[in-house]
């Protein structure tokens, strides 16, 4: 008897630890040639619910040819607003009026909300700060394609209409980052954008079977440069397998030119032939690079502004394939 009800407790705890996995708000696209699923913004069942990173986009999987481009990269336990408890190509936005904020009072993450500064110390992306006014989401599904709306309007004086669609073009695979935001506020909007590009190609961990590939000759400095990782040419290539504890981490990497050409980054698994091709119709700002013992990230930047009533628009694309 005691066994039997074991038995049924361990399955009822099964069966509830697999609906609290499944329960997140989510959808799938496909083009046929690609397969991918994201998940859904949401204040209280969002897998991801913290302050760092835009809420649109989040993706736990991609598959092309049978190859693996993104998942679970963070050891660290789920906490939903942990902030970087994230996966796939997830976008940051830096913060408006933080500086000019006084302990208490507001500033603007675009993709987040309005958040309350709760003292005199810099900006961190690693703090959980208040969310004062979520705005409003609202979501279009498709089968190739998933469209995110963000409204926020404010007391600060900031306003916009955030629009970013994620879209597999047709008969390609190809992935395009679709981004439209007007200013409907008082206040001009001026800020840097980045995509972390949390890869982790066939699962495969950053060691000497991963390169990144560049269009210029690239330079780099920082934890890690020289001995776990070298810049030579136009490649970022390992000595050796990036070990729990180390810390590989550039916060700018040189050599690119000030037009959009120069946004092209390639990332590849040498072991399975696979990889992947970033480009953008805007040029570099800053190119940082990082990465831990299973994702390595470049993570490029551009500069983003827009008056009072002013519509402004960028895309990113990804294009998979094998070699």
């Amino acid at each position: 008897m005691k066994k039997t009800f074991a038995f049924l407790s361990a399955l009822l705890c099964l069966g509830i630890a697999a609906f609290t996995i499944a329960d997140f708000p989510e959808t799938g696209i496909s083009n046929g040639i690609i397969e991918a699923k994201l998940y859904l913004p949401d204040a209280n069942a969002g897998y991801y619910r913290g302050v760092r990173f835009d809420w649109a986009g989040v993706m736990p999987s991609l598959e092309y040819k049978g190859h693996t481009y993104f998942g679970a990269w963070n050891p660290a336990p789920y906490d939903p607003k942990l902030h970087d408890a994230i996966m796939g190509p997830v976008e940051e936005f830096t913060p408006l009026n933080f500086d000019e904020a006084k302990p208490g009072e507001q500033f603007v993450k675009i993709g987040v909300g309005v958040l309350t500064k709760p003292d005199d110390k810099k900006y961190s992306f690693a703090t959980n700060y208040e969310i004062s006014n979520p705005g409003k989401w609202s979501v279009t599904k498709g089968k190739n394609q998933v469209a995110f709306t963000h409204e926020l309007k404010d007391e600060t004086g900031y306003g916009y209409n955030y629009q970013k669609t994620l879209k597999l073009v047709k008969g390609k695979p190809q992935l395009v980052l679709e981004h439209v935001l007007k200013n409907t506020g008082s206040k001009p909007i001026s800020a840097s954008t980045y995509n972390h590009n949390f890869f982790m190609i066939d699962n495969e961990p950053s060691n000497e079977n991963i390169r990144i590939v560049f269009p210029f000759d690239v330079k780099g400095e920082g934890k890690g440069f020289g001995t776990i990782i070298n810049a030579k040419g136009k490649m970022l290539t390992y000595s050796r397998e990036v070990a729990k504890g180390d810390q590989v981490f550039s916060a700018g990497l040189l050599g690119f030119g000030p037009t959009p050409k120069d946004y092209d980054i390639r990332i590849e698994n040498t072991r399975t032939k696979a990889g992947v091709r970033i480009t953008c119709d805007q040029p570099l700002e800053k190119l940082v690079y990082w990465a831990c013992p299973t994702t390595s990230c470049p993570e490029p930047y551009i500069k983003i502004a827009a008056q009072p009533g002013e519509e402004i628009r960028w895309k990113v694309s990804y294009e998979f394939y094998t070699f």
